[in-house]
């Protein structure tokens, strides 16, 4: 596969206003928002050819997009501006479990009989509610940064290797994050469905990154020409709680 067509110029983190980072943010955050609250709770099941049932997380088949788009912002905008859009996909998860805790908390009016099914999907524990803030922290940073590095490291050539690489760490830190800090020693989460979910998470999403490549390299592709950068992080400050400019 060809990785895409040579973008304009290089650029510093420091380039001119971009015409399509806003919309790359505006997606990463829709779909980390809305996986984590509909589906990051519910363990279903597939049955292999020869009827075990393998159990899964059912957030697995969209949460990893945002990886893919984490990706993007990197290649395209690099750690710098993908930083800032981590952070902020952290404080939309933040004012998610704020929001959720209040309106939980808020008093049904009389006559109303859906608090209790309103409870069970909203009204997530700390625990679910910590887990996946610091599993999404850790995953997106590590997921960002081995791309950066790895595209330093091949001279920004063979794109397939550092979107797979930097998948396999970052959703492999965020599974083997969320999931036993969420669930272990819960009723319904005996450790043998744990681990197995844990396995089944990082398997799934790093074979919907590998599938979803050619789809990576014409979004790359696309951008790089549309906004005339290719940004190589040389003198990057990987740091988390760095400021970024621009």
């Amino acid at each position: 596969m060809e990785d895409p067509a040579p973008p304009v110029v290089p650029a510093s983190a420091n380039g001119p206003r971009w015409r399509y980072y806003d919309l790359v943010m505006a997606a990463f955050v829709t779909i980390l928002i809305l996986s984590n609250l509909i589906g990051a709770a519910k363990p279903s099941f597939i049955t292999l050819p020869d009827g075990t049932d393998w159990s899964f997380g059912a957030g697995v088949l969209f949460f990893p997009i945002s990886y893919i788009i984490g990706d993007v912002l990197t290649e395209v905008y690099g750690y710098a501006r993908a930083r800032r859009v981590i952070w902020t996909g952290f404080a939309a998860l933040a004012f998610m479990a704020f929001m959720a805790w209040i309106v939980v908390a808020l008093p049904p009016a009389a006559g109303w009989g859906g608090q209790d099914a309103y409870e069970q999907v909203f009204g997530n524990t700390w625990r679910i509610v910590a887990a996946s803030m610091i599993a999404f922290w850790v995953g997106e940073f590590a997921n960002s940064y081995v791309l950066a590095r790895m595209k330093v490291w091949t001279k920004g050539k063979a794109l397939w290797t550092r979107t797979i690489g930097s998948t396999i760490v970052g959703q492999g830190l965020d599974s083997l994050i969320f999931y036993p800090l969420a669930f272990y020693g819960i009723a319904g989460w005996p450790p043998e469905l744990l681990w197995q979910v844990v396995l089944s998470q990082w398997a799934i999403k790093t074979a919907w990154e590998a599938m979803l490549t050619p789809f990576t390299y014409l979004v790359i592709g696309w951008l790089k020409k549309r906004e005339g950068v290719d940004i190589f992080d040389t003198a990057t400050d990987f740091s988390p709680f760095a400021r970024t400019q621009g």
